[in-house]
């Protein structure tokens, strides 16, 4: 297993997928695509039942239409902001809406795909949210910055290839996104696993995710 493929595989393994649909085939059939990637699912058939178990745990990733009932799922949206936790929102629409896409997006939604719900466009789009939410240093509006153990005793050039790699990037691509050579990022690697106490890529990929 190549070091991408681990990342994603022991990034899934521990995230929970919150769906909210009013519709249980729908819900269920979600959950199918989701536990088969890895995921841990759970559904909720109205906003209500998200609100009561969203404090028992927090998700990672919700899925949410945008029709729940007599409610609007952008209630959901703003609840799940408001949590601060960065989790991405995709949100489903069961017809096309332009008004409510742009409410939704404005209000922090990673996308809004209408139904019938493309599968593969639709982990590709929490893929792709998942692995920009490993941020360290300063945060950003909506994302979570990762607490690490010794993260305090890195430079500031460290932290940003300690990002750039977290994010699954070659040396080569954080040296181009850096101004600096392949090699020079090599030896930033070196110092941020040895202050970290990682063995190898995977073993440092492993102690920012469960930290």
């Amino acid at each position: 297993m190549n070091t991408h493929t681990y990342y994603h595989a022991f990034l899934n393994r521990d995230r929970l997928v919150h769906i909210v649909d009013p519709d249980a085939g729908t819900c269920e059939a979600l959950s199918v695509l989701f536990r088969l990637e890895g995921f841990q699912t759970v559904f909720s058939l109205e906003p209500a039942h998200f609100a009561v178990a969203v404090e028992r745990r927090r998700p990672d990733v919700v899925v949410a239409n945008l029709d729940l009932g007599e409610e609007s799922g952008l209630g959901v949206l703003r609840r799940v902001k408001a949590l601060r936790t960065g989790a991405p929102v995709v949100m489903l629409a069961n017809t096309p809406r332009v008004d409510a896409a742009v409410t939704a997006m404005k209000l922090g939604a990673t996308d809004v795909l209408a139904k019938p719900i493309d599968s593969e466009m639709l982990l590709t789009v929490i893929r792709d949210a998942l692995r920009k939410d490993v941020h360290l240093g300063a945060m950003q509006a909506g994302s979570r910055a990762v607490e690490v153990r010794g993260f305090s005793q890195l430079a500031p050039r460290e932290r940003e290839v300690l990002q750039l790699i977290t994010n699954g990037q070659s040396n080569k691509e954080a040296g181009r996104e850096l101004g600096i050579s392949p090699r020079t990022i090599e030896v930033h690697r070196a110092r941020v696993m040895e202050k970290l106490g990682a063995r190898n890529t995977a073993d440092l990929l492993r102690i920012v995710l469960t930290s």
